[in-house]
Order: C-alpha cells, then sequence, then structure tokens
C-alpha cells in the first residue's frame, strides 16, 4: 500500500535529526483484537480503494492532496501499533466528506461501526477548524500589539507570543466535544492526533506556515492531550514542530546549538553506551543501551524554567537503558550509581510512583570521570511500550490479559475507559489551571457501560439519570456512586461512575423542583421535571372542561353532538382544545349555550328601543366607556374577561342588555366575532372614570388565576401580597387536586396596570408556578 513521502520534521537540521535520533524500537503493541471495529479480509486496502477515487484530485485547506494526508495518517496510526481496522477508518473519514450519505454508504460497505466512527471523527474535524478560525479573528485584531511587544521586550528565550489563556479560552468547546467523543469511540482523537501531527510534518516538509492559530493549538491542545495519553512518540513530534513554527529564531538557535558539538557529543554518547551495555552483560542484566533522541521544546522548557544555560541541561546527553523485568531495573541502577557520580536532587523512580498518566521509568542524572554529565532513564520493555504508545496499550488488552500492560490493568473494555477518562480529566485541569477555571462548570462522570457524560458542576444522580433519558429521570429513585449508594441531591464529582435504581413507572417527586434541597442543577432536567408535572396538570384540566361541557350538553339536550363538530362549529381545531379553553376557564359556558341555542329573529327596526341612554345604576363604572359614535348606547363590562382600563377592548351589541363591554385578548369576544361579526363595534375608554356616588374614583372588578404547589399558608401568603399592594380582594375560589392548587382572586382595581405589579409580586411566593389575568 502506498504511504506518503513526506519526511518527519521533529529534528531541526537533518545532521542532528540522523545522529541523535534514537533506532526504531520494537513494539509490544499487536494487532488489536480489542478493536470494536470488525475484523474484515483486507479491510484496510478495501478502505483506500474505496477512497482513491474520491479524495486522488481533492485538496484539504492546508493545500495538502487528501488521499496523501490518509495515506499519512494511516502510517501514523501504524508507527504506534494500531490495527488494520483503525488504519481504514483514516480512509474513510476523508471519503465521508464527499460523500452525498456517509453513513448509509459506509455503512452497506463496511459496516455500522466503521461509519460511526468515521461521522464522528468528521464531527470532531469540522468543529476544530470552526473553533481555530474564530481563534485566528481574535488573535489577528491583537497581533500587531502582540508582535511589537515580542521583538521589543522578549530575549530570545522568553516564553511564546501564544498566551496559553489566550488560546485555552478560544478552545473550551472544541475542548469538551473531544472529551465527549471519546464517549462513543476512544479511538476518535487518536485519529485527530495523527491527523494533525501529520498536517505539521506537511508544513515542514513543504516549508509552509500553518498560522498561529493552528501551531498554538497544536502546542498547547493537541500536544498536552498526547501526554496526558501516554502517546510520547505523538508528543515530542508535535511539540518540536509546532514550536518551530511559532518561534522560529527561538528554534534555530537552540538546533544550532546542538549541532555545533555533535560530533564530540554523538562519540562520547556512543562511547559510554557501549561500555555501559557490556557491564551489565557481565552483572548478568540482559540490558539494551540506546541513546535517547533530543527534543527542541523540551530543552528550551528546561531552560526556560530552571534559568539554565545550554550546557547545564543535563539531558542533552542521554541514554535509555531497556531491561526484562523491574528487579533487572534496580539493579541496573545500583551499577550505573556504583560506576559514575550520581548528582544530587536528580534522581525519580517513577516505577515505585508512577506518573499520572501511567508514566514508569528509573531517572538519573550522573557525571563520567570528565565531569560531563547525562541522563540514564531504565525501564522495562513493557514500560517503554506504554510509555511510547500510551493508551494505545488499551487496544491490546486481551491478548495481554489480566497482567495488562506497563503495570495497568486493563482485564475489560471498562477498565480501559476508565484509565482514558482519568488522563483526559486530568488533561482538562491541566488545561484549565492555565486557563482561569474555563472548566470549572462541568463534570464527566461514566454510566455503567463506561459512556461519559458531561454535566454542570454540582449536579446530582437525578440530573445524570435526565441527561442519560428522561424517561430514567422521571422514574429515578435511588443512585449508586462508584458502588456505594448515595441520596439523589448529593453533588457528583469528576470521574466517578454512576448508576441509577429506577421504578418501573412514576414520576418525579416536586421537591425535585425546591432550589434548597438540591436535587437539580442542570436547566434540561429542571425543565423536563417542570414539563412533566404540567402535563399532568393539563390532563386534569381537560378532564374537568370535558365534564363541564358533558353536562351542558345533557341540560341542553344535545348529547348526540359531536365534540369535535362542536368544537370546529366554534372556531377550534379539536374538541381537546375545547375542553382545554373550558377547563382553564378561557371560554365560559355560557359563551357555548349561546352557541347551541337558536338565533331570534332580527328586530324590525334598525334602531332597537332600548338604544336610550338609561340612568346609571349605583356603583356602575360604564361611564368611563364611550360607544364611538353612538354615545346612547348602554354598555356593562363582561364577566367572562373582566376588563379595566388601560386593556384594549372591543363592544358587542347583544340583545336586549346593550353593549357588551369585552377584553381584545377575550376568546368568547373571539367566538361571537366570528359568529356575529356585523354585531361588533368600535369602542374605547373615555378617559378618567366617573367617580361614585360617594365621590371615590371608580373601580373595577379583575380576576387574577394562580396555579400552585399546594401548601400550608399558601393562601394567606398570597392574600399578604394584595394586602401589601393595597388592594381590595372581593372574592376567592380556589381547588387543591393533587397538591396541586388552582385559585381566582377578584380583585378591585381602578387600573389594570396595578394587576401587572400585583402578578409579579405573587409570582415571587414559594410554590406560585402561573400567574394571569383570567
Amino acid at each position: 500500500m502506498k504511504r506518503s513521502n513526506s519526511p518527519s520534521s521533529a529534528e531541526p537540521v537533518s545532521a542532528t535529526a540522523v545522529a541523535e535520533r534514537a533506532p526504531a524500537v520494537p513494539s509490544a503493541i499487536v494487532a488489536a483484537t480489542s478493536d470494536s471495529l470488525p475484523r474484515q479480509a483486507q479491510a484496510l486496502a478495501r478502505a483506500r480503494a474505496f477512497a482513491e477515487p474520491l479524495l486522488g484530485s481533492e485538496q484539504l485547506d492546508t493545500g495538502e492532496n487528501t488521499l496523501a494526508h490518509a495515506d499519512a495518517v494511516a502510517g501514523v496510526l501504524n508507527d504506534i501499533g494500531g490495527s488494520e481496522a483503525m488504519q481504514a477508518a483514516a480512509y474513510l473519514v476523508y471519503a465521508c466528506q464527499h460523500l452525498n450519505r456517509p453513513q448509509e454508504v459506509i455503512s452497506k460497505a463496511f459496516g455500522d461501526n466503521f461509519a460511526a466512527l468515521a461521522l464522528e471523527t468528521t464531527k470532531l474535524v469540522q468543529l476544530q477548524r470552526q473553533a481555530r478560525i474564530k481563534s485566528a479573528e481574535v488573535q489577528a485584531k491583537k497581533e500587531e500589539e502582540r508582535q511589537a511587544a515580542h521583538e521589543q521586550a522578549l530575549p530570545m528565550l522568553a516564553p511564546g507570543k501564544a498566551p496559553v489563556s489566550e488560546l485555552a479560552a478560544s478552545q473550551t468547546e472544541n475542548v469538551r466535544k473531544m472529551l465527549l467523543a471519546f464517549s462513543r469511540d476512544l479511538r476518535v482523537v487518536m485519529l485527530r492526533l495523527a491527523s494533525r501531527l501529520q498536517t505539521l510534518r506537511y508544513f515542514a516538509a513543504c516549508k509552509g506556515e500553518p498560522g498561529e492559530a493552528l501551531a498554538s493549538e497544536s502546542l498547547h491542545v493537541f500536544a498536552p492531550l498526547a501526554n496526558r495519553l501516554g502517546i510520547w512518540q505523538i508528543k515530542w513530534e508535535m511539540e518540536d514542530l509546532a514550536f518551530r513554527f511559532l518561534e522560529p529564531q527561538t528554534y534555530k538557535h537552540v538546533a544550532k546549538l546542538l549541532d555545533e558539538k555533535r560530533a564530540e557529543r554523538e562519540a562520547h554518547v556512543e562511547q559510554v553506551r557501549q561500555q555501559l551495555e557490556a557491564d551489565l552483560q557481565q552483572q548478568g542484566v540482559l540490558a539494551s543501551v540506546q541513546g535517547r533522541p533530543k527534543h527542541i521544546y523540551s530543552i528550551v522548557k528546561k531552560m526556560r524554567g530552571k534559568s539554565l544555560d545550554f550546557d547545564q541541561v543535563f539531558d542533552i546527553r542521554a541514554l535509555r537503558v531497556i531491561v526484562p523485568n523491574v528487579d533487572d531495573c534496580y539493579a541496573a541502577l545500583a551499577h550505573v550509581h556504583a560506576k559514575y557520580v550520581p548528582l544530587a536532587n536528580e534522581f525519580d523512580d517513577y516505577i515505585a510512583k508512577p506518573k499520572p498518566n501511567g508514566y514508569q521509568s528509573l531517572h538519573t542524572v550522573v557525571r563520567d570521570a570528565q565531569d560531563r554529565a547525562f541522563e540514564i532513564q531504565i525501564r522495562t520493555q513493557a514500560m517503554h511500550d506504554h510509555a511510547e504508545h500510551g493508551v494505545a496499550a488499551h487496544w491490546a488488552y486481551k491478548e495481554a490479559g489480566t497482567k495488562g500492560y506497563a503495570g495497568v490493568s486493563a482485564s475489560s473494555e471498562y477498565d480501559a475507559k476508565i484509565a482514558v477518562l482519568r488522563q483526559l480529566l486530568a488533561w482538562e485541569r491541566d488545561l484549565s489551571g492555565t486557563a482561569q477555571g474555563l472548566f470549572d462548570d462541568r463534570i464527566y462522570v461514566l454510566t455503567p457501560d463506561a459512556a461519559i457524560v458531561e454535566l454542570p458542576q454540582g449536579a446530582t444522580a437525578v440530573d445524570f439519570a435526565y441527561s442519560v433519558h428522561t424517561s430514567l429521570g422521571h422514574r429515578c429513585r435511588g443512585a449508586r456512586v462508584d458502588g456505594v449508594m448515595v441520596t439523589l441531591n448529593t453533588p457528583l464529582q469528576n470521574g466517578q461512575t454512576v448508576e441509577i435504581t429506577a421504578a418501573k413507572e412514576g414520576g418525579p417527586s416536586r421537591d425535585w423542583l425546591n432550589a434548597d434541597l438540591g436535587y437539580l442543577v442542570s436547566h434540561r432536567a429542571k425543565s423536563k421535571v417542570r414539563a412533566w408535572f404540567n402535563a399532568q396538570a393539563m390532563e386534569e384540566t381537560v378532564a374537568r372542561g370535558r365534564e363541564a361541557v358533558e353536562k351542558l350538553l345533557q341540560r341542553e339536550g344535545k348529547t348526540a353532538l359531536k365534540f369535535d363538530d362542536l368544537a370546529v362549529s366554534m372556531g377550534l381545531a379539536s374538541a381537546q382544545e375545547l375542553f382545554e379553553q373550558v377547563g382553564k376557564d378561557e371560554l365560559s359556558l355560557r359563551a357555548i349555550e349561546t352557541h347551541l341555542r337558536p338565533p331570534e329573529p332580527e328586530a324590525a327596526s334598525e334602531v332597537p328601543v332600548w338604544l336610550k341612554k338609561p340612568r346609571k345604576a349605583s356603583g356602575q363604572p360604564s361611564g368611563g366607556v364611550l360607544v364611538v359614535g353612538v354615545e346612547s348606547l348602554m354598555t356593562q363590562l363582561a364577566k367572562c374577561c373582566k376588563p379595566a382600563p388601560p386593556d384594549e377592548i372591543g363592544g358587542f351589541v347583544t340583545r336586549g342588555k346593550g353593549v357588551s363591554i369585552h377584553r381584545a385578548d377575550c376568546s368568547d369576544f373571539a367566538h361571537l366575532q366570528r359568529k356575529n361579526p356585523d354585531r361588533v363595534i368600535e369602542v374605547q375608554w373615555s378617559g378618567q372614570g366617573e367617580p361614585d356616588r360617594d365621590g371615590r374614583a371608580a373601580v373595577y372588578p379583575v380576576d387574577v388565576a394562580i396555579e400552585a404547589q399546594d401548601r400550608q399558608g399558601l393562601l394567606r401568603d398570597i392574600s399578604d401580597v394584595f394586602a401589601r399592594e393595597k388592594m381590595n380582594v372581593i372574592g376567592v375560589q380556589t381547588q387543591s387536586v393533587r397538591d396541586v392548587a388552582w385559585m381566582t382572586f377578584t380583585i378591585e382595581v381602578s387600573d389594570a396596570r396595578q394587576v401587572m405589579r400585583a402578578m409579579s409580586v405573587v409570582g415571587d411566593v414559594p410554590g406560585v408556578r402561573v400567574v394571569r389575568r383570567k
């Protein structure tokens, strides 16, 4: 199969690269039988043949040929121990971007697992590109100012120009997506790491410029991720390449220092290597001693971090000793310390105390007889494989058995995912530590099947249940966290495994909506719980409306009339809507009764005899209404909607009772308009209402409907609100069903705007869910 010929450019100059790169290390990673991708005959060759006509003439936005890029990505995956199935997926990722129905086509040709992996990786590629473009736009605005400061104030080895916090700020969502991608397939990010490394190699080979955004993202996001996953091969090369583009002058300066005494250094390292290997053999230790490659970025970091000169960096001269077992590691260490002079405070035992990402090795710095310092690393072959390939070692866990690799047990896929998740969370914490807590508002926990779930900080098991599935949230009754029973309002922590105990049927508790009890944190879970109770309340409202309509039809002798036909004749969509409006008191039974009765014969004269202005009844505020153009009409305020100034109003000419004044949004008025549009007339408030007989300002009765969680003292608390607002309550109706209270307060106001203020305050009373004008 063809591979890209793009050379690796991890070393600064070819001479140094050739002389100081370590020989190829035999890998303990075998073809991954743990791959969830099915084994297929010639899968790799078939995938490339499938992709070649699609990609052969295409280019990525970097300018690289897409097929050549896919070839190189497959090569990187092969180098770190990826199976043929995973290498095949590298071609399908880029092919799916050129297919009309990628999931359907790839599933048919290669299976659902290949299609899912390709599509998930493609989504991540697109999201990262968008984040990078946004980052570039932000940084472009500051480029001129930052570049000037960099040139004038920073010395050769001063920190680079891309602030980590600024970069991380633009990558927050990107990082979260990369974390969540692992919950679907652990290889998605591996494909992204391999692709990014090849992109950097391509720009190095063609002497192009990837742009600051891409190089910074590689150095500050991708390389730390490779480090946390323990994939050193990718980490070191990606760091050097990204640093080369971000700080070319510093890179060239250190590369020159390395190359100046290369011959002398090579001779010394080779002399010590041969002597040490021979000595260990004589001691009965079957050791392989190798020169260790030098990495520009690690040297610069050490010089900056410890304020060292180039000659003071010990690991410029370095050896790596590979031995069969752990006992041999310590035997080799004893011999090294006996033969050379160890430097104080320069010894680390990462075997007894591994690094957070599972890295194990003995590190020591010694001086020879000529006072030349050099570093020696001692590890087993299994430790070395883990150090080079990191999480890739988990792909072969079945062949490793229960012993695992590098001392890391991986007896199940679940254990492997747990190990990976721990490293991802640690990587996120590393990044957030330099990004001013950008990730402090999120946590990541596991389902019993090892799927990753993202939740807000402080989330509980109930939040988790709703995040997995709405039905599971409704039926949640208990929870185990890392195998231990906990209360449902216990805050979860990063990396915990959560198992929900659920009832077969049932719904949420109203206590979950009580913020003081701390059962719910996520907005999504809260909205799901509210929706459930709203649905229950709606069912009761519809049932109440249905019962009222049925009784009305019985009284009117219309039981044969179909509910849907009645609803349509009244301008409503369905019987359900009819019952709902009646149950909410938005449509009065009187309006239905009027609709059912046959119309009375029209009066012979155009102007009925009752169109004379009557004497005003005591306390009647009709003087506050003006019938435009017909000032002598008798008026009355409709009881169905109880209008009050300055509500928008309309008038309807009744038979024998004058003009009925309705609010413009009254559902009864809307029905009357549809049925008798010729009897609707325009009306408006006359301005100041006329005072009553005692000289007091006119007042209007207004109904306020309230839905709340029933509790002791609820009626008193709501009444106190109206009292504080100096509103007279002249009537109260209450009904309570299943701990839900429906109340209607009739209050007197001189201005409807007073009602809005009171409703706003009533809405803050504990337990109140809905407040509205009737």
